[in-house]
């Protein structure tokens, strides 16, 4: 059984990719946190029920959190979540 722990991503076998934010052994929970930013909550008897595999965390983790590039105005470049760093991300920024 893969136990869940915060901060781990997870696929499931309907090709589901989430993220574990949240985990409360006291009420029997586990909030999840899927790519697209949707948060669930699923009970901690039917977890090892899922099909689940451990993955890394996507690469462009930021379709699950609603930030902009302006969230990170003087900042390093080193400090930007990938997918900033896309030219054509600043598109509609122009003039």
């Amino acid at each position: 059984m893969i136990r869940p722990e915060i901060g781990h991503w997870f696929r499931r076998a309907n090709g589901t990719v989430f993220e574990v934010v949240a985990l409360d052994e006291q009420a029997g929970t586990v909030e999840i946190q899927q790519f697209d930013g949707t948060v669930d909550e699923v009970d901690l008897e039917i977890w090892p029920e899922w099909p689940l595999v451990e993955i890394s965390a996507p690469e462009d983790w930021s379709g699950s959190v609603d930030m902009d590039p302006e969230d990170y105005k003087g900042r390093g470049s080193d400090e930007m979540p990938n997918g900033f760093h896309d030219p054509l991300a600043f598109m509609d920024k122009l003039p």
